[in-house]
C-alpha cells in the first residue's frame, strides 16, 4: 500500500485550512497526498524541494492562492 505524503502532517496549508469546505469540497488530500507518487504533482511540495521553505499557507496543492 501506498504511503500519505510526507509533508501531509506539517503543511500549513492542510493544518490552517482542513475544516475549509472548499479543501473538503476538491478533495486536495485524496488527489495530491494520499500517496508519494501523487504527491509529486503538488506545487506546495515542489517549491519546497526549490526553496528548501515551505510556501505561503494559503497556497494550495495546484499553486493558487485561497483569499
Amino acid at each position: 500500500m501506498a504511503q500519505m505524503c510526507e509533508l501531509l502532517d506539517r503543511c500549513g496549508f492542510f493544518i490552517n485550512f482542513k475544516g475549509n469546505s472548499e479543501v473538503v469540497k476538491r478533495g486536495w488530500i485524496k488527489v495530491y497526498c494520499d500517496n508519494s507518487e501523487a504527491s509529486e504533482r503538488c506545487e506546495r511540495k515542489k517549491i519546497r524541494k526549490q526553496t528548501g521553505k515551505p510556501p505561503v499557507d494559503n497556497m494550495t496543492p495546484t499553486g493558487k492562492l485561497l483569499s
